[in-house]
């Protein structure tokens, strides 16, 4: 019992770092980290009864607080869907944290 509660208060996670939604906007990694990933869903489609990303912004950014929002940015990208884009993001995310 004691371990789903630990997992609920994670929430999701994915190649071990945690993924929140707000939106369209996804955010992947940790603020406590040095850099996160930013994904905004531009544009979708309707497949039957659900929305399909087909335009997905993505951007590694500085978890700075003392920097502006576009001094954050540190590359960017755009993806047809939201499996590149995520793609894309895990691998950004680990070499930026590794220092690669």
């Amino acid at each position: 019992m004691a371990e789903s509660k630990t997992a609920k208060q994670e929430g999701l996670m994915y190649k071990g770092h945690p993924l929140r939604r707000v939106d369209n906007l996804i955010y992947y990694g940790s603020m406590a980290d040095k850099y996160i990933i930013m994904m905004q869903v531009l544009e979708s489609k309707k497949e039957q009864d659900l929305d399909m990303a087909t335009k997905v912004s993505v951007q590694l950014q500085l978890t700075d607080p003392d920097l502006k929002s576009r001094d954050r940015v540190v590359k960017k990208s755009e993806k047809d869907s939201l499996y590149s884009a995520m793609d894309v993001a895990a691998i950004w995310l680990e070499r930026a944290l590794s220092g690669k």
